[in-house]
């Protein structure tokens, strides 16, 4: 099936802190869209990348696309406030010649491509499929800093990226959400309200997501690890 990917970038990185966006903070060397840039061109699934960006970020990205090595056609747009208008954005822009359509969080640096593949198979079988993690902490619901209730873990997961889904089903997704004023920070949400279930592909906590600083120094020790791995 012809698969479009969507990688996100288009944060402002504000709560990072590094004084830029995000997606172009350097991570061992390479920014955090290089990195998801890079996973993406090894799919073989894929015939068409999808990014979205700050505004005026445009030409960086393009460079960003460039050095890992793209061979595939790479549409560049300005993102959308929130999250779920990046994706509605860039999801106009895919090919309708495309079945699927996987989405990443270029704030996810670490997502391999086998990951990637694992997601599109499932979403190819039953319509949608996402990457998460059991839950492995005990979790409390707070009220005014007091603990309410311990909730049970058994069942729930943490929801990852990347996310895949049929084309056409995303759009009447979003399309409705938009209609309803629905938010969410999830594409699977939007999707699940429409009565279609999404299946579980079962990632790793190494998929984490930048978002503190504290995040980025726990990512730049796996970086060294990984590339002290792969050397010779």
């Amino acid at each position: 099936m012809r698969t479009s990917a969507i990688i996100v970038a288009a944060g402002s990185g504000r709560r990072l802190g590094a004084g830029q966006p995000k997606a172009f903070v350097s991570l061992g060397g390479r920014t955090l869209l290089a990195r998801s840039l890079a996973t993406v061109a090894a799919l073989r699934e894929l015939f068409e990348v999808v990014i979205t960006v700050p505004p005026g970020m445009e030409t960086e990205a393009r460079a960003e696309a460039r050095r890992a090595g793209m061979t595939i056609p790479v549409k560049i747009t300005a993102g959308g406030i929130e999250r779920q208008d990046s994706v509605r954005i860039a999801l106009s822009l895919t090919s309708a010649e495309s079945d699927l359509v996987v989405i990443h969080d270029a704030a996810r640096p670490f997502a391999s491509p086998a990951l990637f593949e694992r997601c599109i198979e499932a979403a190819a079988r039953c319509g949608g499929a996402i990457a998460a993690i059991p839950v492995a902490d005990t979790l409390k619901r707070v009220e005014k800093n007091m603990i309410e209730a311990t909730l049970p873990r058994a069942g729930l997961y943490q929801a990852q990226t990347p996310q895949a889904f049929r084309r056409r089903l995303l759009i009447d997704a979003h399309e409705r959400a938009r209609a309803a004023g629905i938010t969410a920070t999830d594409d699977a949400d939007l999707v699940e309200r429409l009565g279609q279930r999404v299946e579980i592909v079962e990632a790793a906590a190494l998929n984490l997501k930048i978002t503190t600083r504290s995040d980025l120094q726990i990512a730049e020790a796996i970086a060294a690890t990984l590339e002290k791995q792969e050397t010779p």
